[in-house]
């Protein structure tokens, strides 16, 4: 436990760093924005692409672990959307109560953490997480709460959610490479450097980015942003890991990395498109402050829960 602590304590350092810089307004929001699109657009992106320019698609493609993940994720999806409409929400808040259960900041920070954590090797799980987020679960709340405003699953939807997809940097780098991969050509030397340094700066400017972005979250509805981080930071890695241990059972690796994905606090993409839909943004902000707070301790907690039941090879 202390051992996984310390070792993903620097991230959440980096973190810190950006909380500090954007409360003291040393980072305006407007910096911290034009931060994060470099990191999303440019970045990130390189950092993907390169990785997944060097894996098979038959490397990293495991039916059961997008099954068993995506079962334990929408089991905590149902859960918490039943929980929702037991309060009396309407469909569209429910829907962004569940996304904050269910999406994790897979991107920004889980990512790199996996890298540094569990090696390289964690890169083949972590796109197929990355990818059942943004395909599956962002393409979801578009069509709820379009539903709920009544606009039905129509071709006005379908066209928004395809929109979406393809405008994604992230799937767009994951496909790209995959492709890049696929036709077996190598990466020129100037371009694998280009891409090299370029997504050198993913992670420190991800997770500073992360923290300068949690200065501007306010701290309203605390009893909804508690019970959404609860949801998220042990109901959803306990939920796929009764999937992925139990009913589609994978090799002891493939488990933790999987599982400690479905530990990592919410992505700050929630946040935008509750934004966005003008659906609770203020407990979606809450619930990204709050379980970012607490994933400093409940990560290394979740990673040292696993690694006690399974066997890495």
């Amino acid at each position: 436990m202390v051992d996984i602590f310390l070792r993903t304590l620097p991230f959440f350092a980096i973190i810190g760093l950006g909380y500090w810089a954007g409360r003291t307004r040393f980072f305006s929001a407007e910096a911290t924005a034009y931060l994060t699109k470099f990191v999303f657009f440019f970045a990130l992106s390189a950092m993907i692409f390169r990785f997944s320019a060097n894996l098979s698609f038959a490397e990293i493609f495991d039916l059961r672990l997008i099954l068993g993940y995506l079962a334990g994720t929408m089991a905590v999806y149902l859960l918490v959307t039943l929980i929702a409409a037991s309060r009396g929400l309407d469909m569209q808040t429910a829907a962004v109560e569940a996304q904050c259960a269910a999406i994790g900041n897979v991107g920004f920070l889980g990512l790199p953490m996996m890298v540094i954590l569990f090696g390289e090797a964690s890169i083949g799980p972590m796109m197929l997480v990355l990818s059942v987020d943004l395909v599956v679960f962002s393409s979801l709340i578009v069509i709820l709460i379009n539903v709920g405003r009544g606009a039905g699953v129509g071709l006005a939807t379908l066209r928004l959610v395809a929109n979406g997809l393809i405008k994604n940097p992230m799937i767009v780098s994951i496909c790209a490479g995959l492709i890049w991969s696929a036709l077996a050509l190598p990466i020129p030397a100037p371009a694998n450097e280009f891409l090299t340094i370029l997504g050198g700066a993913a992670t420190p400017g991800a997770l500073f980015a992360i923290g300068a972005s949690l200065a501007t979250k306010a701290a309203e509805r605390v009893h909804v942003a508690l019970w959404l981080s609860f949801a998220k930071l042990v109901l959803h890695p306990l939920l796929v890991a009764i999937a992925v241990l139990l009913l589609l059972p994978l090799d002891g690796y493939s488990a933790i990395v999987v599982i400690s994905a479905a530990a990592l606090p919410v992505a700050g993409n929630v946040y935008m498109l509750a934004q966005h839909y003008g659906v609770a943004p203020q407990r979606v902000s809450a619930t990204i402050l709050f379980s970012t707070l607490a994933s400093i301790l409940t990560v290394p907690l979740v990673i040292t829960w696993v690694g006690a039941l399974v066997t890495i090879p």
